[in-house]
């Protein structure tokens, strides 16, 4: 019973924003815009060629570690 009264709550909370529905979207493209961000320059595709290459280049950068 708590529970639903819980969801009620929010549930009309959201039903009723007129400015919040704006600051959310705001808030989502900004996130969706850092992931893109993030995922092009600190993920990069480091590892390219075939799967011997591949191999070689994390053996190497495994042996040149310090």
């Amino acid at each position: 019973m708590k529970i639903r009264g819980i969801y009620e709550f929010y549930r009309e909370g959201f039903r009723r924003m007129t400015l919040g529905r704006t600051l959310w979207f705001v808030i989502l493209v900004k996130l969706a815009v850092i992931f893109v961000v993030l995922r092009l320059f600190l993920f990069a595709p480091y590892l390219q060629g075939t799967d011997e290459q591949k191999s070689r280049s994390v053996t190497a950068e495994l042996i040149n570690r310090h």
